[in-house]
């Protein structure tokens, strides 16, 4: 069974973390929510108290993420979410970067959304296609090849625009984890309108 590291800090964007996480999840993925804190030193082994999302909804994560836990070796995804204060946040924690650099590195996908994409330029990628929101547009075009593509898929970096891409952002990711009929089964009792992507 594949497991994807999905990760969240206060401000994340919860439809991004909400619908990347369940979706995962219909396709049977394992998944875990590694909080990360504004000051690292205020987290304890102990499961988090809630994350408070962009919006004001508390998400309780499942732990408090730990590079030396969440090795790319017990999971084959890494998910960035966004949301301004959030994406700052993740964007801007040198575990969460060594930890980009080390899926990538090991062969595994990670996924980033949103401003969350800021991560790839903290983390240091090499210049390669990706997307993000237009608010950090001008942060990351002169670094990568930017597109405004809902989503753009480079190697193992699959990246998107916000809350409105999704849910082709999640399928995008259940379909190379699991393959395209895992990604129609899921899709299909979604219901999404006649026309949109599946």
């Amino acid at each position: 069974m594949p497991a994807a590291l999905i990760l969240i800090a206060d401000g994340t964007e919860e439809m991004e973390f909400t619908i990347a996480y369940d979706t995962l999840v219909r396709a049977g993925v394992q998944c875990t929510s590694a909080y990360v804190a504004l000051d690292a030193a205020s987290a304890t082994p102990t499961a988090p108290s809630v994350a408070r999302g962009s919006r004001g909804v508390n998400i309780l994560p499942d732990t408090y993420l730990s590079p030396q836990a969440h090795t790319p070796d017990k999971f084959d995804l890494l998910v960035v979410p966004g949301g301004a204060q959030g994406a700052e946040t993740l964007s801007q924690s040198s575990p969460v970067q060594h930890l980009v650099r080390e899926f990538l590195s090991s062969g595994k996908y990670v996924g980033m959304i949103c401003a969350g994409s800021l991560a790839a330029l903290t983390a240091g990628l090499p210049n390669q296609p990706l997307t993000s929101h237009p608010s950090v547009k001008s942060q990351l075009e002169k670094a990568f090849v930017y597109s405004e593509q809902p989503v753009v898929v480079s190697g193992k970096l699959v990246t998107s625009r916000g809350p409105g891409t999704a849910f082709p952002f999640a399928l995008t990711l259940v379909e190379l984890l699991c393959g395209k009929e895992k990604r129609a089964e899921v899709a299909r009792p979604m219901i999404f309108p006649p026309g949109t992507f599946e």
